[in-house]
């Protein structure tokens, strides 16, 4: 595994044990560890391979490749699946007699390979890989991981936080490089991996003092983003921690299996809930009211004390809007909202017309014009003609000569032999042209809308808690006033400025200079203060 995240600092080029995502079309992405050795023990001779509906991808053939880049099917033989089993009841072959016996124990029986296998029973034995052979047709784009297409490509646990969900979100819990956010119900790692990249803030120099890896003690090395994640089903944390740690994300996500509604949010070991001083909550649980009373001010609270935290909740019912709301009010949790998302996808492309793209994918072969359509009716009325009369061209331009001829009015026009040409010849020159075409420049570009809006997926509410207010803050708050516009406190108190003294001061800061004096229109606007 790389030491750097794929999700975070992408490389230039594809490379083994890392993670890629086959693109086969705009709604179908498979994603896959590339290996250099058949991990599964599957038994292909190119190594591993994978499969999909659009032809079949050796790993030889995706690794050392930049991202972004075409890469052709190739030729497996599937039937070699069973010979090197990796379950029970595998890795036996079947026999032309009907018995089967294990891979190994072939050549004691038989003293020979099967026939047509030699070659493959030669390549699994002395552990080489097979040359892949390209296929006629099928081929899949190489993308890098991102959170967007891991979204789309993802097996799905539970119900997903899709790409406008998460965006919106983090936007409005203010989640920049270096915030620490506690995500409660990982579930299937969406918004875990959208939100890891959203406060990555750089790999740390060297391990913490305390020798845990991504944990450190409250206040120490606070440039480092964290999130805090927390998963109360048993097997969905276990199969999240482990593509955690195969995208190499441990050092950014820190993954808990713990009820939060009984429990809290406590790490484990020797760190409490205080260490974790978060500034951005996003909660995705069924009631999301039972976890509120573990997120306040209090001496061992997860949330950071110095700055006002952000909160959201993913419900799918109103009900469920309901009670979090009320809850949040009685906790002191301030600028509640409630938004609801509904995501219109548009398409954009080029669309071409005409006779011309026959055969070809994605296009309308239909004539753009009428000398088209009347050219591509008077060659079917040929073909019907020679067909129904049972000739030939070469018989049928003869019987029209003789004709014009015993008429006296010499050769007759000939039928030429190209209106005749059969549809299989005509499909293989448009492929032949499509060569030399810049089909990208080619058409009019349009733009389509989705013909359905996408139903609504949850209920998402936001709120805010405040930093502690306390007398000695508002203190310290008066004083810096104080210091910045002394002539305009009285007895420690902030007093309005009239707009003669606003004139003033606008002079004073401008120092002669009508210009600058000018620009400085926020001083003089007059508000209603007194002349």
């Amino acid at each position: 595994m790389s030491p750097h995240s794929p999700f975070l600092l992408p490389s230039a080029l594809t490379s083994p044990d890392s993670l890629a995502i086959l693109h086969l079309k705009r709604d179908l992405l498979t994603p896959t560890i590339l290996r250099t050795y058949d991990d599964e023990n599957i038994g292909y001779a190119e190594g591993k391979v994978t499969t999909t509906r659009y032809g079949n991808y050796p790993h030889s053939t995706l690794i050392g490749q930049q991202w972004g880049s075409q890469i052709k099917a190739s030729q497996v033989d599937t039937g070699t699946r069973g010979r090197v089993g990796h379950q029970a009841g595998r890795g036996s072959k079947r026999k032309r007699g009907g018995s089967s016996t294990s891979h190994g124990d072939d050549a004691a029986v038989t003293g020979e390979n099967p026939t047509g296998l030699a070659q493959e029973e030669e390549c699994l034995g002395s552990g080489e890989v097979k040359a892949p052979i390209p296929a006629a047709t099928g081929f899949c784009h190489l993308l890098p991981p991102t959170p967007e297409v891991w979204t789309a490509s993802l097996p799905h646990r539970t119900q997903v936080v899709y790409t406008p969900d998460y965006s919106y979100i983090l936007q409005r819990l203010r989640v920049t490089p270096g915030t620490e956010v506690i995500e409660a119900g990982a579930g299937s790692g969406s918004f875990t991996h959208a939100a890891a990249r959203a406060v990555f803030n750089g790999y740390r120099s060297k391990e913490p003092s305390n020798g845990v890896r991504g944990l450190h003690a409250k206040g120490v090395d606070p440039s480092i983003g964290r999130v805090w994640s927390f998963e109360f089903h048993h097997q969905r944390a276990q199969k999240l921690q482990a593509e955690i740690r195969e995208h190499g994300l441990e050092g950014v996500v820190e993954l808990t299996h713990r009820d939060v509604y009984q429990d809290g949010f406590s790490i484990g070991g020797s760190l409490s809930p205080s260490s974790i001083n978060a500034s951005a909550v996003f909660l995705d649980l069924p009631a999301p009211w039972v976890a509120l009373r573990h997120l306040t001010r209090n001496h061992s609270s997860p949330l950071n004390p110095s700055t006002s935290v952000h909160l959201c909740t993913f419900s799918p019912c109103i009900e469920q809007v309901q009670r979090t709301i009320s809850a949040l009010r009685a906790c002191g949790w301030l600028d509640v909202e409630m938004v609801e998302l509904s995501a219109h996808r548009i398409e954009c492309r080029r669309e071409r017309v005409g006779l011309q793209e026959e055969g070809l994918p994605g296009v309308s072969a239909t004539p753009a014009t009428v000398d088209e359509a009347v050219g591509r009716l008077r060659e079917v009325e040929g073909r019907d003609r020679s067909y129904h009369h049972g000739l030939t061209v070469k018989a049928l331009n003869e019987t029209l000569g003789t004709v014009e001829s015993m008429a006296g009015g010499g050769e007759g026009k000939r039928i030429a032999a190209e209106e005749f040409v059969s549809k299989q010849q005509r499909l293989q020159k448009i492929k032949d042209a499509q060569m030399s075409r810049k089909l990208y420049k080619e058409g009019r570009l349009v733009h389509r809308s989705e013909p359905e809006l996408k139903m609504h997926t949850s209920y998402l509410v936001f709120a805010v808690l405040p930093r502690p207010w306390t007398e000695q803050h508002e203190r310290k708050a008066q004083q810096a006033i104080q210091k910045e516009a002394p002539e305009a406190n009285v007895d420690g108190l902030v007093q309005p400025m009239s707009k003669r003294q606003r004139k003033r001061a606008a002079k004073e800061l401008a120092g002669g200079d009508k210009h600058s004096e000018m620009e400085m229109k926020w001083l003089v606007d007059d508000d209603d203060g007194d002349d």
